[in-house]
């Protein structure tokens, strides 16, 4: 009779039924968080997700998925901290998914995890800072245009793209990508001790196949989400996959912003990321 009973439940209200919520995060890491023509990942597109996940209470763990290959170091330390926050609040296992990529910046994001898994094609690592950019001396001589820049402060105009490269400003970057690499590098000894090989490569930059980073002690194992959920909690175990809510793109899009302009600048300046993050992509391979 008891079972019986049972049976006319909702799943959700079951107690033979554990559910495991799961958060995608994927893109690009950037502050604009994306573009009109590509949605990328922010810290303030991710929080929405993993609040969602984290308050859903019978929960016993949380599954991430990271297809990243990096971007800003503050925003993927600022998610890290919100899943580590969140994991000790709602005292719960984190487990994260690498899919294509989870290299750099998304690798900060993996390392929240309380173990880590990837498929044996994964590329996975590249624990360094990158800075790219452009130079255009030689094109504004030959097209005989005059670049006139006007400052305050000596250093205002570091790294200008339309004016020769500067020793010193080349210096002073490096001096901040070795900060941010500290950083990093704390991070990963912290969350990954008593894991990591002794591979010299391991701070270097370098990346590896998921098979690989299993070896270094970067991972903890290869599978997928099913098949790593199914083996911890058992063949009824449901994955709820978190999206999410608004408009297009998951976005709340109101009926008032009409402006054209507006709408043409967004775009532009989303060609501009759009080629930005595929050039990131491309580091990978992909």
């Amino acid at each position: 009779m008891a079972n019986f009973l049972k049976s006319l439940l909702p799943a959700r209200f079951r107690s033979d039924k554990i559910i495991v919520p799961v958060v995608r995060l994927q893109g690009a890491i950037s502050a604009a968080g994306g573009s009109p023509l590509r949605q990328g990942l922010s810290f303030a597109s991710a929080v929405p997700l993993l609040e969602k996940a984290f308050s859903i209470k019978s929960a016993p763990a949380i599954a991430i998925a990271v297809n990243s290959p990096g971007g800003s170091p503050v925003q993927s330390r600022q998610i890290f901290q919100r899943i580590r926050a969140l994991a000790d609040e709602k005292d719960k296992s984190v487990i994260i998914f690498c899919e294509d990529v989870t290299a750099s910046g998304g690798y900060m994001i993996a390392i929240a995890g309380d173990e880590i898994y990837a498929d044996p094609c994964s590329i996975v690592g590249s624990i360094g800072v990158l800075y790219a950019g452009f130079g255009f001396t030689e094109a504004i001589d030959k097209l005989g245009i005059e670049r006139r820049l006007y400052t305050a402060g000596e250093n205002k105009a570091t790294l200008d793209p339309f004016q020769p490269v500067k020793e010193d400003d080349v210096e002073r970057l490096k001096s901040l990508q070795l900060e941010i690499h500290d950083v990093f590098k704390t991070m990963v000894r912290e969350r990954r001790e008593g894991k990591l090989s002794d591979d010299p490569e391991l701070f270097s930059g370098a990346f590896w196949t998921g098979h690989s980073a299993l070896s270094r002690g970067l991972i903890d194992g290869l599978g997928d989400v099913r098949s790593v959920m199914r083996e911890k909690y058992g063949d009824k175990v449901r994955l709820k996959l978190i999206s999410a809510s608004g408009g297009l793109f998951g976005r709340r899009i109101s009926p008032f912003r009409n402006d054209l302009s507006k709408a043409g600048a967004g775009f532009a300046g989303g060609l501009v990321q759009t080629v930005e993050e595929r050039l990131l992509w491309q580091r990978f391979g992909l």
